[in-house]
């Protein structure tokens, strides 16, 4: 098991994915094979880990997988990395509650026996952040803060002034900084940064923050702390268990600006489950790719490239064509905006979109988000009836003009496990919700999805 890292902070924007990419481009810099992962159902950060370290970056979440499934996804994707870096969700202890932590980075670093390192947000603080940092080193005796790093400094001097007062007051080290500098922030928009399948300066900024966490941070420091994390044990299982198809099919996955949401193992579970994996742009591309037999439309920003999207009806005819012939289609959020008749964006302006599902999605000023317990109402391409599954929501757009006689895709669950309300739509073979599932919580999925895939004319 290699040294590891957790990198989290008291509060989101404090500046854990601008830490975390720096420090995974300085230690590649040294030579080392740097594997990183984030906490938490997030899509957008793993892209620029992955692009800094050069291997996927993975997520790990306590509450969509199970304590054995977080291990084993851990153990077998950092077994031959030389430092383990993982970036927290939120603040260090905001999790699924109140007073459950579930999901949070506190439960991870549980979980994995991992040192934490506080990233901290100390523009508008001097001797103030020690008594920060002292509240989050006593908070949970599980929970072990091995160092700080300071972001946002005014000076070098003002850095000093807040590692002697951290030092001081509490014992941990503080292992170094990053100036206050607009030139290394990572984009952003609505929901969150802007993705890496998007064009951007951000490849260049990388680069720029790698160079400025190697002249101004302790890296032996951190690789000393990140070799204390204990041995931890074995998972009973090594890879997921799963039965390929007698038959491969050809799956197509939406890839591109507008649809980038998709989980590294949700690939390779569809593969092991026999199927190739082949990618496709609803944006640039006029058909589908030859012998598909399934098609995964995936979260990501439709509603800014929807006059692209409306424009190219090529990709709109095969993708109906393909539904009338009863080929599995599998959308989750953005996907699902595509499939409606209209999207309507932030300026107001509508864009016909595939109109496979009746109605229109709409851009909106509210956000929902949270996990979601949900049920199968019936048998279909990923779970059989009564199935449950968790997952999550992540969106600023609603479906308007849904017809009450459409089956739902899902049935949301409420926290007691009692019926709540319905959730997205099943027809024939087309499973379309704003609720994006972790497959690898359910391998048995793929091989369902596959295997239907398989069976489809």
């Amino acid at each position: 098991m290699s040294p590891r890292l957790m990198l989290a902070a008291p509060a989101s924007g404090s500046g854990k994915t601008t830490l975390t990419v720096g420090l995974v481009g300085a230690f590649r810099r040294r030579g080392l094979a740097v594997q990183p992962f984030k906490c938490g159902p997030d899509y957008i950060d793993p892209g620029y880990h992955t692009q800094a370290a050069d291997r996927p970056c993975r997520n790990l979440d306590t509450w969509l997988l199970d304590q054995e499934q977080v291990r084993t996804l851990f153990a077998y994707t950092s077994a031959d990395a030389d430092i383990t870096l993982i970036e927290g969700v939120m603040g260090l202890f905001d999790g699924l509650g109140a007073l459950d932590d579930r999901g949070s980075s506190a439960d991870v670093a549980r979980l994995l026996d991992t040192p934490v390192v506080l990233i901290v947000d100390a523009s508008g603080m001097a001797s103030s952040v020690a008594a920060l940092v002292d509240g989050f080193r006593n908070f949970d005796s599980q929970v072990r803060i091995g160092g700080v790093l300071l972001n946002r400094m005014g000076s070098a001097r003002h850095a000093d002034l807040c590692a002697t007062a951290i030092q001081h007051h509490t014992g941990i080290p503080c292992f170094g900084y990053l100036l206050r500098h607009a030139a290394i922030q990572l984009p952003e928009r609505h929901l969150g940064l802007v993705t890496t399948a998007e064009e951007g300066p951000w490849i260049d900024t990388l680069g720029q923050i790698a160079d400025l966490i190697a002249d101004t941070c302790d890296l032996d420091g951190l690789l000393a702390l990140a070799a204390t994390a204990p041995p931890l044990p074995s998972p009973t299982i090594t890879t997921p268990s799963i039965t390929p198809s007698a038959h491969r099919s050809v799956i197509a996955v939406a890839q591109d600006a507008a649809f980038s949401f998709t989980y590294h193992e949700t690939r390779e579970l569809l593969e092991s489950a026999g199927a190739e994996v082949v990618p496709f742009s609803p944006i640039a591309d006029a058909v589908l790719p030859p012998e598909t037999r399934g098609i995964m439309l995936s979260g990501g920003f439709p509603e800014l490239y929807a006059e692209a999207l409306s424009r190219n009806t090529a990709i709109h005819d095969a993708i109906r064509s393909a539904h009338r012939k009863g080929t599995p289609i599998y959308a989750e959020c953005g996907g699902l905006m595509y499939l409606t008749e209209q999207l309507i964006d932030q300026q107001d302006q509508t864009w016909p979109m595939v109109g496979l599902l009746p109605g229109r999605s709409v851009m909106t000023d509210r956000l929902a988000l949270g996990y979601r317990t949900i049920r199968a109402p019936q048998d279909g391409p990923l779970l059989t009836a009564n199935e449950t599954m968790r997952g999550h929501e992540f969106h600023y757009s609603r479906w308007e003009g849904q017809p009450a006689t459409l089956p739902a895709a899902y049935t949301v669950l409420a926290p007691d496990g009692t019926q709540s309300y319905g959730e997205g739509a099943y027809l024939n073979n087309l499973i379309a919700s704003y609720i994006h599932l972790h497959w690898l919580a359910n391998p048995k999925m793929a091989q369902r999805f596959v295997s239907t895939c398989a069976k489809a004319t």
